[in-house]
């Protein structure tokens, strides 16, 4: 249990009467507050709040808990003021983490940039390839890119841009093979697949056009466990893969992939989304760097709209969090 975390998340819902309006105040889902709540006097071993259908009460441990704890509360967020204060020299580290195509197409090139305006704080850039968000992913991490649906993570999510499946290979693979001139072609090309953290192997691949809908149960040899192995094998001619355009953006402008199928639009393509603690939303270095990201995204979510056509709508895919085989077999 995080003890600081269900602390803030306590004093809100005291505060508040009711789990929801905490959840509001904390911008973090209603279950959350309630399961991290319930975990505190668990721990405890002492009922803090009395529920009933009017809202929620102190029982008289816990108002005598609350108030030892709300100077130290108090304390702590005039630490993190200090720190963000205008002018204030300490130095910190900050923990960012994106996926593996992210951070070595866009964030290393550019984070120099921003380390220019934040020249007391170290980076340290770790790599998170995943496609559910697990809050054991999460852990020490102060702001998290996430390509995917994030779900019920207690962590405060930003959009960042909305990406576009794109189906790619490289030229000279093309060369050697037919391009395909509709979805249903993908059957007779060999394409690396991903397996998602649940061990679903991304197999279902969606593509509308004209009310026409085709989904495809594409197959290769390869199964990987990193969208960047699949790419290696991509860029090395073994096969077609399918990518978020904006993950993969200088290697198409630079040749090095040719997208196909650009004239069907792309289902279940998945959203950048900035992640963070909950006591990270008033951190200034923390929202900086996530305004960073969001306009850094921006203007590549914009030449890949002129490249590859309009954002398809963010809707979580029904094989998504799947601990099915293959998402070709996920039920609908």
């Amino acid at each position: 249990m995080d003890k600081l975390r269900a602390l803030h998340y306590f004093i809100a819902a005291a505060e508040d009467g009711s789990f929801s309006a905490a959840a509001r105040r904390l911008d973090v889902s209603v279950p959350a507050v309630t399961k991290l709540v319930s975990a505190l006097e668990r721990d405890l071993g002492v009922k803090l709040l009395d529920r009933s259908t009017q809202g929620l009460t102190l029982t008289a441990r816990g108002e005598q808990y609350m108030e030892s704890c709300k100077p130290l509360m108090t304390q702590l967020a005039e630490a993190d003021r200090a720190l963000a204060a205008p002018g204030e020299r300490a130095a910190r580290t900050l923990v960012v983490g994106a996926p593996p195509l992210l951070s070595r197409s866009m964030l290393v090139p550019a984070l120099a940039e921003w380390h220019d305006r934040h020249p007391n704080v170290h980076i340290e850039l770790r790599t998170v390839d995943f496609l559910t968000v697990k809050d054991t992913a999460t852990r020490g991490i102060d702001v998290l890119v996430a390509l995917g649906w994030p779900g019920s993570v207690d962590l405060v999510q930003r959009p960042l841009a909305q990406s576009r499946l794109i189906i790619c290979a490289s030229p000279a693979y093309w060369r050697r093979h037919r391009m395909p001139v509709r979805p249903s072609d993908l059957t007779n090309h060999v394409c690396p697949l991903v397996r998602s953290p649940e061990g679903t192997v991304l197999d279902l691949w969606r593509h509308s056009r004209d009310g026409v809908v085709e989904e495809v149960a594409v197959s290769g040899w390869l199964t990987c466990a990193s969208r960047d192995d699949v790419l290696q094998a991509v860029l090395l001619g073994q096969g077609v893969g399918r990518f978020a355009d904006l993950s993969v953006w200088p290697l198409v402008r630079d040749g090095l992939l040719q997208p196909v199928l650009l004239d069907w639009d792309s289902s279940d393509s998945p959203p950048f989304s900035a992640l963070i603690r909950p006591e990270s939303k008033r951190d200034a270095v923390v929202q900086d760097l996530v305004g960073f990201l969001s306009d850094l995204l921006q203007p590549i979510e914009k030449m890949c709209s002129d490249a590859f056509g309009a954002r398809p709508s963010a809707i979580r895919p029904r094989w998504y969090a799947s601990r099915s085989g293959r998402a070709s077999r996920v039920p609908p």
